[in-house]
C-alpha cells in the first residue's frame, strides 16, 4: 500500500488528502505576513504550510547577481533582493513556534545543499524538492539522506527524468507530485490524468498534485483522480507584489478548497455497491418488480 508518514499523519491512498498551503516567498520578507498566512491556513483546515529556503550566493547565477530589478523596496540588484526575501534562523524559530501553537506542520523546499543543513535544525516533518531540482541528483540525495520523507515535484520534466530521480532515490519515504511549472497554468495544460499515469507506474509511491492554476475546480478534480496530497500557493491578496501571487489562493478560497476536498473524500466512498438505508423507503414505494 502506498503510504508515507509525515509527522503524525499518514499520506496515501487509504488516508485523508494531505493539504499543503505553500507560502513560498509570498510573505515578501515580512514575518507578520507569514504569521497571517500560517494562521489563515490553519483556520482553513490545511495540514501544513510550506516555505522556500535558498542560499542566495549559491542559487543566483553570477551573471544575474548585479542585474537591477524593481522591487517593493525600490530598484536593487537581484542578489540583494534575494537576501531581502530570505528568512534566517531567528525568523524561522518564530515560525516554528507559531506553527506549533496553531497545530499545523511546516517545512520547506530547499534549493541548495546548505539550505538542507540549515533547515535540519528545526526537525521538519518532511522536505519538498522543487520541479527545478528534479535533475539535481546531488541535492535530492542530500535531502533524502536526512531520513525524512521527500516530496519531489515533476513540472517541466519528462517521464525519463522522473524515472531517473526515483531510481536514484528509491521508493522509501518518497512522494511524487504531478505539476505544471507555468505560473499561472492554463487549464488545457494541466493534464491531470498524469496523476493516474504516475500512480500506475509507481503504485507503491503516494502521488499528489501541486497546482498553479487560477481557480479551485481543477484541484478538486485532481482529488477525484486519486491525488493523495494537494499543494496550492496561498496569499493574503492575489494583487500583492510577487511572481507567485497571481497563481495563489486567498484564505477564503483555501477554506473552500479544503472543505470541498473533505466532501469529495466522503462522496467517493469505497467503490462497493450497496443499498443505503435512506433509499429503502423509495425502494419500497417505487420498485415494481422484485
Amino acid at each position: 500500500m502506498a503510504e508515507v508518514k509525515i509527522g503524525n499523519r499518514y499520506v496515501g491512498d487509504s488516508h485523508p488528502v494531505y493539504v499543503i498551503a505553500e507560502i513560498g516567498i509570498n510573505h515578501n520578507g515580512s514575518l507578520d505576513v507569514a504569521r497571517q498566512l500560517i494562521e489563515g491556513a490553519a483556520l482553513a483546515g490545511c495540514d501544513a504550510v510550506k516555505f522556500q529556503k535558498r542560499t542566495p550566493e549559491l542559487c543566483v547565477p553570477a551573471d544575474q547577481r548585479d542585474i537591477e530589478r524593481d522591487t517593493p523596496w525600490g530598484r536593487m540588484r537581484y542578489i540583494d533582493y534575494r537576501y531581502k526575501v530570505e528568512f534566517g534562523r531567528e525568523e524561522y524559530a518564530e515560525i516554528d513556534a507559531f506553527c506549533r501553537e496553531k497545530g499545523i506542520h511546516w517545512f520547506a523546499s530547499c534549493w541548495d545543499e546548505e539550505a538542507v543543513d540549515f533547515m535540519e535544525q528545526f526537525n521538519p516533518p518532511c522536505y519538498k524538492a522543487a520541479s527545478a531540482s528534479l535533475t539535481d541528483l546531488a541535492l535530492l540525495k542530500k535531502t533524502a539522506s536526512t531520513g525524512r520523507p521527500l516530496i519531489i515535484s515533476t513540472g517541466m520534466s519528462t517521464m525519463e527524468e522522473i524515472s531517473m530521480a526515483i531510481s536514484e532515490l528509491g521508493i522509501a519515504n518518497l512522494l511524487v507530485a504531478h505539476t505544471n511549472s507555468t505560473y499561472p497554468c492554463p487549464v488545457e495544460e494541466l493534464n491531470l490524468r498524469v496523476i493516474e499515469t504516475l500512480k500506475a507506474a509507481w503504485p507503491d509511491i503516494p502521488v499528489g498534485y501541486s497546482g498553479h492554476e487560477v481557480g479551485l475546480a481543477t484541484t478538486w478534480a485532481a482529488v477525484a483522480l486519486g491525488a493523495t496530497f494537494i499543494e496550492r500557493h496561498v496569499t493574503l491578496d492575489r494583487a500583492m507584489w510577487g511572481s507567485d501571487q497571481a497563481a495563489s489562493v486567498e484564505i477564503s478560497g483555501m477554506s473552500r478548497l479544503v472543505s470541498n476536498i473533505r466532501d469529495i473524500e466522503k462522496a467517493l466512498g469505497d467503490g462497493l455497491k450497496r443499498v443505503y438505508e435512506g433509499e429503502m423507503a423509495a425502494r419500497k414505494k417505487l420498485r415494481r418488480v422484485q
